[in-house]
């Protein structure tokens, strides 16, 4: 049978992460074939095993979500934030030319330097401040005009650790809230970015995109958030500029990161819903 008459196998880096797992289950549940990878099985700082996996696998499509997105650690160690994000990229792109798979990758708002005061589009120059932000942005650079590129912001879902809920933990145990107000971004339902991702990744979309939950807002606004959707006073929750934390985190963040998802709005492709939608979904599921 031709490769074109069956339908697209994907492999999908860091396949237990986060954003991966959700992945997988999108694939799966749509009935492509996928295999899942994680840094046990599929180890991207190692140009032979990723070469040896893809030759064996040899998908159609390469969802690239494993990355090292430990901003602060990444900022402390940057030999292995370029090793996992950028060189773990040039060994995905690389196994993937030979194979002749087309290749999607996960990248961040962190690209972008933050001091803009309009959400940045796929077209706006970048300028990262952060080892974290550089690393991923030499990710993209390893990638061929023809492949895609997503960009995300402020990522929360079922799995993994992330910042709903951690609030929601840390409402129920009656601990502090101290929350910073004055870092802007765009709030992302991880099961939201990957429906749109196996869309522009099986539709083989040129280019980079940018997807994101619709609305922006504050860390402050979203911990806010969270407890109003749990049924909690939201006024526990307190206010800080990036300044007052403590203790002070090693790595700068974008002040304002608002992405617009202007390529899928000019490609007719549509948009995330408001980001308020799948916080409240989650905070029930967590709450349940």
């Amino acid at each position: 049978m031709g490769r074109l008459s069956r339908r697209p196998s994907v492999l999908v880096t860091g396949g237990f992460g986060q954003l991966g797992r959700e992945l997988v289950d999108q694939l799966r549940g749509r009935g492509y074939p996928v295999i899942a990878g994680d840094s046990s099985h599929l180890d991207v700082t190692s140009r032979d095993l990723v070469a040896e996996a893809v030759e064996v696998a040899r998908p159609d499509v390469i969802i690239h979500s494993a990355a090292w997105t430990a901003v602060d650690a990444c900022e402390l160690d940057p030999d292995r934030a370029y090793s996992v994000n950028a060189m773990g990229t040039r060994h995905v792109a690389e196994a993937a030319r030979r194979v002749g798979a087309h290749v999607c990758y996960v990248s961040t708002d962190y690209v972008f330097d933050g001091t803009g005061r309009r959400p940045y589009t796929e077209w706006d120059a970048t300028n990262p401040l952060s080892v974290y932000g550089r690393s991923k942005l030499g990710g993209e650079a390893e990638l061929e005009p023809r492949w895609t590129v997503v960009r995300t912001s402020w990522l929360f879902g079922r799995h993994g650790t992330n910042f709903v809920r951690s609030i929601l933990s840390a409402a129920q145990r009656g601990a502090p809230l101290r929350v910073v107000d004055d870092q802007h971004g765009c709030p992302t339902s991880a099961a939201h970015l990957a429906a749109t991702t196996v869309e522009l990744a099986l539709g083989r979309h040129p280019g980079i995109h940018h997807v994101t939950n619709r609305g922006a807002t504050t860390w402050y606004g979203l911990a806010r958030a969270v407890l109003a959707a749990a049924g909690m006073d939201a006024e526990r929750v307190e206010p800080i500029s990036t300044a007052e934390m403590d203790p002070p985190r090693p790595a700068p963040r974008p002040a304002y990161s608002v992405l617009d998802n202007a390529a899928l709005r000019l490609a007719g492709i549509p948009l995330l819903p408001d980001w308020h939608e799948p916080v409240e979904e989650l905070v029930k599921d967590l709450s349940a």
